[in-house]
């Protein structure tokens, strides 16, 4: 087993949000996945598994604590990593919430790699109140233009966006009362929102079900919201949104979501580069 350290979304080794890669994991247990991922101490850990059909290739991904069924970054992280070795172009994954092309091209900046999310829903979120408790936010601190939603592409992921930006700068949280909600409503990650305009959003993402209190940069939850502005008008295909997460982390995130009106998945863009371990 080689393991390898990527960021994603981000062309600095100190921005993005850090993923392990493993591109020959054939053979691996449950338990070992689990192992090193919670050994590497990143918010997820991809592995590559043997028996593609189809030409789509087995991945799958764990936090330092469980298995989730989709992550965005370390599919980005995982693609790139795949394109330095063999060249850009096309590729098929196969994850636990179902196939996932991405396309990886040469960008002026580096390698960039483009993922199409599995068939995304939204639905409605139910009372909130106990969220908001956990993250001490209160209701009148709401945007009421982006109501509360669950929205999902691959994971499932709550959407709350905040009336101000100094409200979603000022994130402290009951860890474990967030851990025990979300793992109740089977949410990945809460997606934290504030609209700076019509195609941009700076985001935040606790997480604390994979044992890690934020992500720096959440393609799933990306994928997610895109799916949640489709359905509340709030973006009409063609549409390009851009995403801003990290930055209250230090580590600046920089995610493209694409709307297409032909097709009503979604796509994630962003960079990746190689890092060295912590």
């Amino acid at each position: 087993m080689t393991l390898l350290h990527y960021t994603a979304f981000s062309t600095d080794p100190a921005g993005g949000n850090p993923a392990g890669v493993v591109l020959d994991a054939a053979g691996m247990s449950d338990a070992e996945m689990l192992a090193v991922a919670a050994e590497v101490g990143y918010s997820e850990t991809a592995f590559l598994m043997s028996g593609a059909a189809d030409g789509a290739i087995p991945i799958r991904y764990f936090s330092p604590q469980a298995e989730v069924p989709f992550c965005g970054h370390a599919t980005v992280a995982t693609a790139v990593a795949l394109a330095e070795r063999v060249g850009p172009g096309e590729l098929t994954f196969a994850t636990p919430a179902g196939v996932v092309p991405v396309v990886v091209e040469q960008g002026p900046d580096g390698l960039r790699a483009t993922l199409t999310s599995v068939e995304p829903y939204v639905e409605a979120a139910g009372d909130v109140s106990e969220a908001l408790a956990l993250l001490g936010w209160q209701s009148d601190q709401l945007d009421a233009a982006l109501p509360p939603r669950v929205a999902y592409a691959g994971a499932r992921h709550l959407v709350l966006a905040a009336a101000t930006r100094e409200r979603l700068a000022a994130l402290e949280y009951d860890f474990d009362g967030l851990r025990a909600y979300m793992l109740e409503h089977d949410l990945t990650t809460l997606q934290l929102v504030w609209r700076e305009s019509p195609t941009v959003f700076h985001v935040r993402d606790p997480f604390p079900v994979g044992g890690v209190v934020e992500d720096p940069a959440t393609g799933a939850a990306a994928a997610a919201f895109g799916a949640y502005l489709r359905e509340l008008g709030l973006a009409h295909p063609p549409a390009t949104i851009q995403l801003r997460q990290g930055d209250d982390l230090g580590r600046p995130s920089r995610i493209t979501v694409e709307l297409r009106d032909d097709d009503n998945r979604v796509r994630v863009s962003g960079y990746a580069v190689p890092m060295e371990p912590a």
